[in-house]
C-alpha cells in the first residue's frame, strides 16, 4: 500500500571514485571550500554564498558549465555568478557533493530543489551515465510518488522554485498523486499529520490502539495534510479530486478546514462608537511554520477559494459563504468574485443566522452596516426561488412538494429579515427609505404574523425620535394591521409613537377579529346543536339568528363610525382646513360601550333635539 511511514524515505546516492581526493566540504563565512590537496581554481557565487571547487568537475558533469566557461572562448574564467539557480546555495551545494563523488542523501524535503537544479545545471546523461538528473527523477518518481507523506512534503517543498517545478511537472505529478490517494479507500492508510511527529510506544496497549485507530481512518484522515499547502498549491490539488470525482461535500469540508486554519476567525472587534464602526484587526497565531499571512496573502486566499467551492447548493454552508463575504469587503476582493458569491449566498440564505448578516459597512458610507449588501442577498433569493419553481424536478406532485419548499424558505428569510431589521433599527444614520425597501423586500404571504416586523418598526421610531407625522404614517405603512397578535395591538393602544391613524386601524382590525371569531363560534355552537336537537329547541335557535344578525349590524356600524373619524382627523389636521361640524369626536382609550345619544345644543328645544339627525359617540380601545 502507499501508506507512509513515520520518516521521509532516504536514498544515499552512491559514491563514485573521481581524480580529486576530498575529505568533504568546510564552511569558513560566507563560503564554502573544499577540503583538498588541489587548490581550486573556480569561484560559483550564488547569492552572497561563494563556493570554491575545481573546474574540471563541474564541467564534466554540467553542461551549463561546460557553457560558460568553454564555449565563452574565456578558458582562464575564474568567477561563475549563478544568481538564479533553483534551490539556490542548498541545492548547489547538494549538486557539488554529487560532482565530487560524495554521498548525497535524497529525501522529500530537498528532491524538487536538487531536481530543479540538475536540470538548470543541464546534468543529463550526454555528459556521464547516472547524472543527477536520472537520479533525481527515478527517486521522484519511484520512492517520493508511492507516499502520500512524501508527496506533500515535496509539492511543499516546490513553492520557491516556479517556473522549474511546473516546467518539470513536478506540482502536476505529485497534485495527481495526492489526489489519487486522497480517493482512494482509507483503509490502512497511517492517517498521522504531517506537521506532527509519531507517539512513542510506551506500552503494548497504545501500540494496539494505535493499530486500531489506523484501521478506522475518517473520511477527513487528509485534511490536515493539505492544508499545509500554500493557496496555488492547496487549489491544484483540490483540482485533481475534483476530477478524481470525490463527493462535493468532502470538497466542501475541506476547502472550510483550509480556511479556518489560514483565514482571521474573526476580522474584527468593533467599538460601538455613534459616529463609525473602530476596527481593529484580529488573528489568531498560526503555528504552522510561524507563517503571518499579510493583507494581499489573504485576498488571493479568499478568492481562490471562492473560485473552486464546488457549484451544488449544499457543498458549504451558508455561515461559511457570508464569512467569505465578509471578508472580502473588507480586503476589496475582485467585483466578479464578490457578485458569485453573493448569487451562491442567495441559494441558501434560508440557512442564514443574524449574526451572518451584520456585515459592517467598510467602505466609505454613512450607516454602520452594508444594507445595500443585504437587499441584493434578498434580491438573489427572490430570483432563486422564482427560478426554482419555474423548473421543478419531475415527480408525482411536483408543483406541491416544491411549492412546500419555497414556502418554509420564504418564512424563515422572512424572519431573518425582521430581526435584522430590529438589530439595525439603532443606527441614526439608517434612511427610512433604506428600511422600507428592506422591510417590503418580502411577499406579504411569507410572514404568519407581523409582530416581529412591528417590533423593529418600533426600534426605529424610537431611535428615531425627530421623524415627521407624514414620515410615521409611511413607515407604519410595511405593517399589516390584520397579522398582529392580541398582545402586540395592546402595545400599540398604549404606544405614542405611533401615528393616530394607524392605531385606528389597528383596533378595528382586531375588533372585526374578535367578533369574526364570537360569529363563528356561535355558529358552531348552534350546528352541534341542531344536529342533537333538532326539533326540541326552535326557540332558542330563532334566538340565537338573531343575535348573530344584531351582532353584524353592530360591526358594520362600527366599520362606518371609524371611516368617518378618520375623514374627521385628517380634515382637522389640514392646515387651513375648516372644523368638522359638531358634535366633535372623543377618542380615548376606554372599553367599548353601548351606543348612547348626541346631547342636545344649548338653547335648543326637546322638540328640535327630537327631529335633530340622531348622533353616536364612541370609545375606541
Amino acid at each position: 500500500m502507499w501508506d507512509s511511514e513515520a520518516e521521509s524515505a532516504i536514498a544515499a546516492v552512491p559514491w563514485k571514485k573521481t581524480a580529486v581526493k576530498t575529505d568533504g566540504f568546510e564552511q569558513r563565512g560566507q563560503s564554502w571550500f573544499v577540503a583538498s590537496e588541489i587548490p581550486s581554481d573556480l569561484l560559483v557565487q550564488i547569492g552572497d554564498i561563494c563556493f570554491h571547487v575545481h573546474k574540471h568537475l563541474l564541467v564534466s558533469r554540467s553542461g551549463k558549465m561546460n557553457r560558460i566557461i568553454y564555449e565563452s572562448g574565456n578558458t582562464e574564467l575564474n568567477k561563475v555568478a549563478l544568481h538564479d539557480l533553483p534551490g539556490g546555495e542548498e541545492a548547489f551545494l547538494l549538486a557539488v557533493r554529487f560532482c565530487y563523488g560524495m554521498v548525497v542523501d535524497l529525501t522529500a524535503t530537498n528532491i524538487s530543489a536538487l531536481r530543479c537544479a540538475a536540470e538548470f545545471l543541464e546534468m543529463t546523461e550526454d555528459l556521464e551515465e547516472g547524472n543527477l538528473i536520472f537520479k533525481t527523477e527515478a527517486f521522484l518518481s519511484y520512492v517520493v510518488l508511492s507516499s502520500w507523506r512524501d508527496s506533500i512534503v515535496a509539492l511543499k517543498s516546490c513553492e520557491n522554485l516556479s517556473p522549474w517545478d511546473d516546467n518539470l511537472q513536478i506540482v502536476r505529478r505529485c497534485s495527481e498523486s495526492i489526489a489519487w490517494k486522497a480517493c482512494s479507500n482509507p483503509k490502512g492508510v497511517k492517517w498521522q499529520y504531517t506537521g506532527k511527529p509519531p507517539r512513542p510506544a510506551s506500552n503494548a496497549k497504545w501500540v494496539e490502539e494505535t493499530e486500531s485507530s489506523l484501521r478506522q481512518a475518517p473520511t477527513d484522515w487528509w485534511f490536515e495534510d493539505v492544508s499545509i499547502l500554500r493557496i496555488d498549491r492547496f487549489v491544484r490539488v483540490i483540482s485533481a479530486i475534483k476530477v478524481k470525482g470525490m463527493k462535493h461535500e468532502l470538497i466542501g469540508d475541506v476547502i472550510v478546514h483550509y480556511a479556518n486554519k489560514w483565514l482571521p476567525s474573526d476580522l474584527g472587534v468593533f467599538d460601538r462608537s455613534p459616529s463609525r464602526w473602530k476596527m481593529i484587526t484580529v488573528r489568531p497565531e498560526i503555528e504552522i511554520h510561524d507563517l503571518a499571512i499579510r493583507t494581499k496573502d489573504q485576498k488571493l486566499i479568499v478568492e481562490s477559494l471562492i473560485s473552486i467551492i464546488p457549484p451544488q447548493k449544499d457543498s458549504v454552508s451558508c455561515s461559511f459563504l457570508l464569512k467569505l463575504l465578509r471578508i472580502s469587503g473588507f480586503l476589496k476582493v475582485a467585483p466578479a468574485l464578490v457578485t458569485e458569491l453573493e448569487k451562491r449566498i442567495g441559494l441558501q440564505l434560508d440557512q442564514a443566522t443574524l449574526s451572518d448578516l451584520i456585515i459592517p459597512c467598510y467602505h466609505k458610507n454613512d450607516t454602520l452596516y452594508d444594507v445595500d449588501l443585504v437587499q441584493r442577498l434578498l434580491e438573489n433569493f427572490l430570483m432563486e426561488q422564482s427560478e426554482s419553481r419555474c423548473s421543478s424536478p419531475n415527480s408525482d406532485f411536483p408543483e406541491k412538494s416544491q411549492t412546500s419548499t419555497n414556502t418554509l424558505a420564504y418564512m424563515k428569510v422572512a424572519r431573518l429579515v425582521d430581526s435584522y431589521l430590529t438589530e439595525i433599527s439603532s443606527d441614526k444614520n439608517l434612511s427610512i427609505t433604506k428600511f422600507q425597501v428592506i422591510a417590503e423586500a418580502m411577499p406579504g404571504s411569507s410572514r404568519i404574523s407581523d409582530d416581529g416586523l412591528y417590533r423593529a418598526v418600533d426600534s426605529y421610531l424610537k431611535a428615531h425620535p425627530n421623524l415627521t407625522e407624514h414620515e410615521r404614517k409611511r413607515l407604519s405603512r410595511v405593517l399589516n394591521c390584520e397579522k398582529l397578535s392580541i398582545d402586540a395591538c395592546m402595545h400599540i393602544a398604549q404606544n405614542e409613537r405611533l401615528p393616530l391613524r394607524t392605531v385606528v386601524q389597528v383596533l378595528l382590525a382586531e375588533m372585526v377579529k374578535v367578533t369574526d371569531s364570537l360569529t363563528s363560534r356561535n355558529g358552531e355552537s348552534m350546528i352541534m346543536n341542531q344536529k342533537a336537537l333538532p326539533e326540541e329547541v326552535p326557540d332558542e335557535w330563532a334566538a340565537a339568528k338573531k343575535e348573530i344578525n344584531r351582532l353584524k349590524f353592530e360591526v358594520e356600524t362600527l366599520k362606518n363610525n371609524c371611516f368617518k373619524m378618520q375623514n374627521e382627523l385628517e380634515a382637522m389636521k389640514k392646515p387651513g382646513g375648516s372644523e368638522p361640524a359638531k358634535p366633535k369626536w372623543s377618542i380615548g382609550w376606554m372599553k367599548m360601550g353601548k351606543n348612547s345619544k348626541a346631547m342636545p345644543e344649548n338653547g335648543g328645544t326637546e322638540e328640535q333635539t327630537k327631529k335633530a339627525h340622531r348622533k353616536w359617540r364612541y370609545s375606541v380601545s
